[in-house]
């Protein structure tokens, strides 16, 4: 990964989401929708190393499987950490 890295996202709904529209997770999993909606959400950036590839034809079919609504109380449940 490139140091000074920045991640993007325009969700504020997302306990991650900080001013800027950037992530402020310290890691994230971007992966196909067809596998993020039959995973369960504790499958995620820390796991990212034990998964089957899931290529996609456009970004449409993505998603940011280390979403979690802000304010849902959740934010452990993964070890993804704010940064």
């Amino acid at each position: 990964m490139a140091q000074n890295q920045q991640i993007m996202c325009s969700v504020n709904s997302c306990h991650y989401w900080k001013s800027g529209n950037r992530c402020d997770a310290n890691m994230i999993m971007v992966t196909a929708d067809s596998f993020a909606n039959q995973a369960p959400d504790r499958i995620d950036a820390p796991m990212a190393a034990t998964i089957t590839p899931t290529p996609t034809r456009s970004c449409m079919e993505t998603c940011c499987k280390t979403f979690i609504p802000k304010g849902s109380g959740r934010e452990r449940q993964d070890d993804v950490m704010k940064a």
